[in-house]
Formats: structure tokens, C-alpha cells, sequence
């Protein structure tokens, strides 16, 4: 199956990406979102990421405006996926409207439509329940920044086929990412090592053994990261590490994944990291 055509659904900070790749290596894309200030500002967040790579001279003037003329944009869901080769999700990090999304994605696309999910740590095996298209149905998850990290996890569900699997490790590839094969079991990969050690991390800030920044320091200089956990934290969003935390524990059952009470009261309390101003650091609007 050759694909050619990709509609992005959710113009956030991973479906943005998403797009930016699909286009700029030549795939006609259509990113949709329910409303059209949230693809205004997805657009805008493309634009100014396909500016810092032309003035690293990674691409040309050229090449900036292809990439742009192939993005389409819609807030009408089912017109933006009737046409499509691949849908990939990058909506938020809860099930329940992922499984509404992918309900819809399986009644107005075309019957050979591959669905993919960019879920961080959500079952896709419980995802491609939603469908009468299970065996067409995988998990793509992208790493952020898109344009910039290369790693791709592919998440087999229970009932993904080998033709499915194949079809969306090539596509990875044509964006001159690197497809890992995962198989379905909470957190994948990634997140199940990443998110506990960003727990301790939190763990470690509430019973005082040392403040965020020393916690980093340790992180960066001592383990060569080049980011510190609670860093890292505040750039992917509390919220979404409290999910990812919420869906370890429920899933695999073990108290070892226990969210960490500072952070489900930061979450609470709206201190959500870089895109509120408020985390573990404070940020303003230029950083």
C-alpha cells in the first residue's frame, strides 16, 4: 500500500510536528482540530520551526513553501479523514476521546485506512476495540521536538497486522525517522522507563533530600542527560506525566508507579510546566 496522503488529528505540540514532517518530506497532509484558533496557532508553531531550519540552512526558501502549500487544515473531522491513506492521532492524552476519535476515524474513512495513535502510554489494543478495523490499527509514537528527534516507537495492538506494521515502519523511514518495534503493554518503551525516573525525581523534591535544580545538576553532570527530569518534566507538561504515571499504575498493578502526591497537587493546582509558566521553573513568554 503506498500512502500518500496523512491527516494529522490534533494540531498541538506533537501534531504540529507530525505535520511538519509528513510535508516537508513531500506527503500531503491535512491537520484538523475542533477549533481553528488551536490549527492557527499549530500553523504558526510550523511556520516558525520550518524558519530556525532555514536559517540553519537544513533547508531552502524553496522547500520551506512546498512544505507549507502541502498542509491543508479542517475542524470538520470526518471531511479531513475521508480521503486519507493514514489518520495519526496526536489528540490528548485521554482515552476517552481517543476512543471517540478513532469511533468516528472507523465510520468516515476508507475501508483500507491505516488508523495509527501517537499515544504516549494508552493501550492501542483498546484503542482498535473502537473499530471494526483492528488489524489496521498501530501505535506511532513520535518523540518532541518531531522535526528534530528521530526516534519512532510502532506499538503493535493485539490484532495489528504484518501488512499494517510494515506499511507504517516504511512511512517512518521515508521521514527519515527510526522505527523501533514495541508491543503493547502500558508505557511502551519509552515512558516506562522514563516517566518512573521523572517520579523519583518529584519523589526526591517533596521529602526534601534536594531542590530541582541540584536534582538536575546531579542528573546532567553526574548521568550525561542532556536534560534534568524536572526539566524535562515541565517541557513535556505535569499533566501528561501524571497520566502516563496514572495509566503505569493502574495498568501493571504495581505500587512502584505510584504518581507522586507532589504531583498530582501541582497538576491541581494548574502549575503545569512550560506551557502554564509554572512548574518546577518558572518560565516567561520569550523562554
Amino acid at each position: 500500500m503506498e500512502l500518500r496522503t496523512v491527516t494529522v488529528v490534533g494540531a498541538g505540540t506533537m501534531g504540529n510536528g507530525i505535520a511538519h514532517v509528513c510535508a516537508q518530506y513531500g506527503f500531503d497532509v491535512v491537520l484538523n482540530d475542533i477549533k481553528q484558533q488551536f490549527i492557527d496557532r499549530g500553523l504558526a508553531t510550523i511556520t516558525a520551526n520550518l524558519d530556525r531550519q532555514l536559517n540553519k540552512g537544513v533547508i531552502t526558501e524553496e522547500a520551506k513553501k512546498g512544505t507549507l502549500a502541502r498542509i491543508r487544515h479542517s475542524t470538520d473531522l470526518v471531511s479531513a479523514s475521508s480521503t486519507a491513506d493514514i489518520v495519526i492521532e496526536a489528540a490528548s492524552e485521554d482515552q476517552g476521546i481517543k476512543n471517540e476519535i478513532f469511533k468516528t476515524l472507523d465510520a468516515s474513512c476508507k475501508p483500507n485506512t491505516i488508523l495509527a495513535s501517537n499515544t504516549s502510554s494508552i493501550s492501542i489494543t483498546e484503542i482498535a476495540a473502537q473499530t471494526k478495523r483492528p488489524d489496521r490499527v498501530i501505535g506511532m509514537h513520535f518523540m518532541n521536538p518531531v522535526p528534530v528527534m528521530k526516534l519512532v516507537e510502532i506499538i503493535r495492538g493485539l490484532a495489528t497486522s504484518n501488512d499494517t506494521y510494515h506499511v507504517v515502519k516504511s512511512l517512518a523511514e521515508k521521514l527519515e525517522k527510526v522505527p523501533v518495534e514495541v508491543n503493547d503493554y502500558p508505557g511502551f518503551v519509552s515512558n516506562r522507563v522514563l516517566l518512573p525516573m521523572i517520579n523519583e525525581a518529584i519523589y526526591c523534591v517533596m521529602e526534601g533530600v534536594a531542590t530541582p535544580e541540584s536534582i538536575d545538576t546531579v542528573m546532567k553532570l553526574g548521568m550525561n542527560h542532556p536534560m534534568g527530569p524536572l526539566a524535562l518534566a515541565d517541557f513535556i507538561g505535569l499533566d501528561v506525566c501524571l497520566s502516563i504515571m496514572n495509566v503505569l499504575h493502574e495498568g501493571l498493578g504495581d505500587s512502584k508507579y505510584r504518581p507522586c502526591p507532589l504531583l498530582k497537587k501541582m497538576v491541581a493546582a494548574g502549575h503545569l510546566g512550560r506551557k502554564s509558566g509554572k512548574g518546577f521553573y518558572q518560565y516567561d513568554a520569550k523562554s
